[in-house]
């Protein structure tokens, strides 16, 4: 069932039974997200006793009514005095019921949100002459067909029986950035590049045909929407065309200078990837997430969830001993430092160097700064800027 056909009547089978995706909205358990999904929708509904009326009221007599998810489009049935951010959940997405609306931006070019470092670092690698043909013929001939062997031999497959939940997240994510295509969707307990330990992260590879892996270590720590907003980084690459050279950096950190020199790579590849280009590969791969976390704020559209996100990462999952508010001024005071301190500015360039991803505090102060900007987040959620609503 799409979400616009009519729900179920009341006296009709309950939605799991009967395949259709509508059912009733419930109040939030304490259930992890991967829990749900390994349940599927039918854990977060809860339809009617097929004893129950047909005039729109439950079994206890109480009115019911519908209600509309601003993010995948979802009819859920919920009671009539039901009031938005009253902790109930969507029956197909798991995510906030809310009635207010979801903008998408169908048209939506990567030059309107990337971020000038993102930008910068790209300018300076695609400068490098020959650089796009011979990184293309080396992942045809390794890197491409091996990553995606190492992760789809590696995960479950999520799709729309497959962990449904995360299926229709997926598929609000590629509607708000404008993507027609879905890419593969995968969920892993271990990474197997990072020597097969338990991964506390995402992966999005693949040139040709694109896919995303989770890591359910990751997911079981995050709410609904923050999981929304991992999927939706992740189609930021996609969506900026990072992927070539993402793929190209993430072989790099794997492969390193020994492999590259005995790897079966035509001529003249791994003289390109000499250290100067990996440098200029590897300083670009921490700049392109900078970028990702706006697309993921676009997808979200909520004030706190990306920097809450960010504290997760930097402080594990202490999330009722972690204090929010003090950790947005922790991100504030570190973007003052480094503007107004050459010393810690130099630091700061100079440890996350040798890092896959920027530090979780400087992303908070960066993704801040966009939110905060009446040129950035700001303009682009302006009526005129939009295309459509749901």
């Amino acid at each position: 069932m799409s979400p616009d056909e009519p729900l179920p009547a009341e006296g009709d089978p309950p939605a799991a039974e009967s395949g259709a995706t509508a059912a009733d909205a419930e109040p939030a358990p304490a259930a992890s997200p991967a829990d749900a999904a390994s349940q599927g929708t039918a854990s977060d509904a809860l339809p009617p006793p097929a004893s129950a009326p047909a005039n729109g009221a439950a079994a206890n007599g109480a009115p019911r009514r519908e209600a509309r998810c601003r993010y995948c489009g979802q009819r859920n049935r919920v009671p009539a005095d039901w009031t938005p951010r009253a902790g109930v959940r969507c029956g197909r997405c798991r995510l906030p019921l809310d009635e207010q609306p979801h903008r998408k931006f169908p048209g939506l070019l990567p030059r309107e949100y990337i971020h000038p470092l993102d930008s910068q670092a790209l300018e300076a690698l695609q400068l490098i002459p020959g650089i796009d043909p011979l990184l293309k013929k080396a992942l045809e001939i390794t890197g491409e067909s091996y990553l995606r062997v190492m992760f789809t031999a590696n995960g479950v497959k999520v799709s729309e029986k497959q962990c449904p939940d995360l299926h229709a997240k997926l598929e609000v994510a590629c509607q708000s950035l404008g993507l027609r295509d879905l890419p593969e969707l995968y969920l892993s307990v271990t990474n197997p590049l990072g020597g097969g330990g338990l991964g506390f992260n995402a992966f999005t590879s693949g040139v040709e045909r694109p896919f995303i892996v989770l890591f359910t270590p990751l997911v079981e720590r995050l709410d609904d929407i923050e999981v929304l907003a991992v999927i939706a980084h992740e189609l930021g690459h996609i969506h900026c065309s990072h992927l070539l050279y993402k793929v190209a950096a993430e072989l790099l950190f794997q492969l390193g200078s020994y492999a590259l020199t005995r790897a079966p790579l035509p001529p003249g590849i791994p003289e390109l990837l000499t250290w100067p280009i990996r440098s200029a590969l590897l300083t670009w791969y921490q700049k392109a997430e900078l970028s990702c976390d706006r697309a993921a704020q676009l997808v979200v559209q909520e004030p706190h969830v990306l920097t809450k996100l960010m504290m997760k990462l930097a402080g594990g999952a202490l999330t009722s001993r972690l204090d929010h508010e003090e950790f947005i001024a922790q991100a504030r005071a570190f973007d003052q430092r480094n503007e107004s301190n050459f010393i810690d500015r130099f630091w700061t360039w100079q440890i996350a160097g040798g890092r896959t991803h920027p530090f979780p505090v400087w992303r908070v102060s960066e993704i801040l700064k966009w939110t905060d900007s009446e040129d950035g987040y700001k303009k682009l959620m302006k009526p005129v800027a939009l295309a459509t609503t749901s």
